[in-house]
């Protein structure tokens, strides 16, 4: 059976789709690209520039100009990719607790998703990509041919979230995480700009109580027995 040229990966928040989509790119030789890192990267620097996660000419004027490039893991820590912004490396910067907090509000800015899904579909039109975000079956990859849209549960993404602060050394608590995924689930979810659904087309994956191998399997096997669409 062929091989797609593109495969979307959606979900909340804490379901899994950095380190699956990470694994299944590398599974395929595919290029992989977290398109929720992007996002965190603006936010990242807006933060730092003490802009307001409601100044959406500001937050937009950013997003167009500050140089964003993700690539394989250059650190062995536990890393899914490397991010770099401006040619500095933030890969773990970018899921400080700040970041979490204001993300989803930069991210519903229309100019800022508006530069961002320029940058995606530029890449996605080389093909052999796995493209992970919130809307990439939905909108920016409307017409992929593999939609996979991975989720757990509330509690079980507060848990895994828990546990990446804990690899860190960093300590967080489980309802304060869980408090913060809420909010940022509604948040996702009820945007007026691409929010946050699985295409009609897609396949959910429910990832609770399945350990990283058995997603990834999981996943791979959907990818690879579908048929493509014509």
């Amino acid at each position: 059976m062929a091989t797609p040229r593109t495969v979307a990966i959606d979900g909340p928040a804490g379901a899994g789709k950095s380190t699956i989509g990470a694994l299944v790119a590398e599974r395929l030789g595919y290029l992989y690209l977290d398109t929720g890192a992007m996002y965190r990267a603006v936010a990242l620097a807006a933060l730092r520039e003490g802009i307001d996660p409601d100044d959406a000419a500001r937050l937009t004027a950013i997003a167009r100009r500050v140089r964003i490039a993700i690539g394989p893991p250059t650190v062995r820590d536990g890393r899914a990719y490397t991010l770099l912004l401006d040619g500095v490396d933030v890969t773990w910067e970018i899921r400080g607790d700040q970041v979490d907090r204001n993300v989803s509000q930069v991210a519903r800015i229309p100019g800022v998703r508006g530069a961002m899904v320029e940058q995606q579909r530029a890449l996605a039109s080389r093909g052999r990509i796995v493209m992970v975000g919130r809307d990439i079956g939905t909108v920016v990859l409307p017409d992929a041919e593999r939609k996979i849209f991975l989720t757990a549960s509330a509690a079980e993404r507060a848990r895994r979230r828990e546990e990446e602060f804990a690899a860190r050394g960093e300590r967080r608590s489980r309802p304060e995480l869980l408090g913060e995924i809420l909010r940022r689930d509604e948040l996702d979810s009820t945007r007026a700009v691409a929010p946050l659904r699985a295409a009609e087309d897609a396949v959910v994956v429910e990832t609770d109580g399945l350990s990283v191998r058995e997603a990834l399997e999981r996943v791979i096997d959907l990818i690879e027995r579908r048929p493509i669409p014509s």
